[in-house]
């Protein structure tokens, strides 16, 4: 299984979650999204797989800088294109799992996240 990790350096949340991960042996991928940024490719895929009600972080420090009416009337394709335009938009960590060619996303560092990854 690989694991793709789209996470901030500057988060203790997803620096827990690599930590952890790392220690239960996982081969991490690591994308910063401030740094490196996120292809709109992927945020639709990531959309698609939890919806942007999820992946969308309304909580950040960007969501409240942000005008009202980039806030209003929110639809997954104006969801996507503020994600791509501010990565810090994107609640954190983003995990995409590959297994046999297979793919599934998870959003966050939750219990059961964690224990759907063993760690």
């Amino acid at each position: 299984m690989t694991l793709t990790i789209y996470h901030l350096k500057t988060c203790d949340t997803c620096r827990k979650a690599i930590k952890a991960l790392q220690g239960a042996g996982h081969d991490l991928t690591l994308i910063d999204v401030r740094a490196d940024g996120v292809p709109v490719k992927d945020l639709k895929r990531f959309e698609k797989a939890v919806g942007w009600e999820k992946l969308l972080n309304t909580r950040s420090t960007t969501w409240r800088g942000l005008e009202d009416t980039d806030k209003a009337e929110m639809t997954s394709e104006k969801a996507v294109a503020l994600m791509s335009e501010h990565p810090t938009l994107i609640k954190r960590p983003v995990i995409d799992r590959h297994i046999d060619g297979d793919a599934s996303v998870t959003v966050g560092w939750t219990k059961e996240v964690q224990a759907e990854l063993k760690v």
